[in-house]
């Protein structure tokens, strides 16, 4: 009896100094590929919050995890049907995204879609305030990300580092400003796709010109 006893004393103690940020790590991701990759992209408050059971695993054990009521002010990419409520897990070591409620924050939301008003999001979703994001970054939501995700953008790690294809950016960010994810390409670039197919780099407010999608080199 005392062995077991002993086993779960060991358990409970490891488990007490794990960090929880070892439990979920996310790979950098640019801010279009976040938007191409997502069922569903919004600009919203979150209202409210409140823990609830989402079934059971396969043990049997109640899966919960946080729903959060929003109000959408706008819908960039997703259903006909306005977001109501929004769902994570629990704590940040489960992969879950933890919001500010009572609907004075406002934030840019990219997550995948439940139907039925609802969607998921994890720690590894483009989850930014609204405040935070670049006016490049808010203009290219309507159409200039969406006009690029056939492209494919690679991360550098380090320099130099080489397109592999003509429909590949080359994302910098990571290797020329000390792993800041959130640099110049992040802030102020889009990956668009131009009229012979190969992909390259875009900055600027307006949308391209036909002259830049016709030409080799913006």
């Amino acid at each position: 009896a005392a062995l077991p006893s002993l086993l779960a004393w060991l358990a409970v103690l490891l488990l007490g100094r794990a960090r929880p940020a070892d439990a979920c790590s996310c790979s950098p991701i640019h801010p279009q590929q976040a938007f191409c990759n997502a069922d569903v992209v919004i600009r919203a408050k979150a209202v409210s919050a409140k823990e609830v059971d989402s079934g059971n695993d396969i043990y049997g054990n109640p899966i919960k995890r946080i729903q959060y009521e929003i109000k959408q002010i706008k819908m960039f990419k997703g259903p006909d049907k306005d977001i109501e409520f929004i769902y994570t897990a629990p704590s940040t070591a489960v992969c879950g995204r933890l919001l500010d409620t009572g609907g004075k924050k406002e934030y840019l939301i990219a997550g995948k879609s439940e139907g039925n008003g609802k969607m998921h999001i994890t720690l590894c979703d483009l989850v930014s305030t609204w405040d935070s994001l670049s006016p490049t970054q808010k203009k290219s939501l309507n159409q200039r990300y969406q006009m690029g995700c056939e492209c494919k953008i690679s991360r550098c790690l380090s320099i130099p580092c080489f397109l592999s294809s003509s429909d590949e950016c080359l994302w910098t960010d990571w290797a020329m400003e000390k792993n800041n994810v959130d640099g110049r390409q992040a802030k102020h670039y889009a990956c668009i796709k131009r009229s012979d197919g190969s992909c390259a780099w875009y900055r600027g407010m307006a949308p391209p010109k036909q002259e830049f999608l016709d030409i080799e080199d913006p």
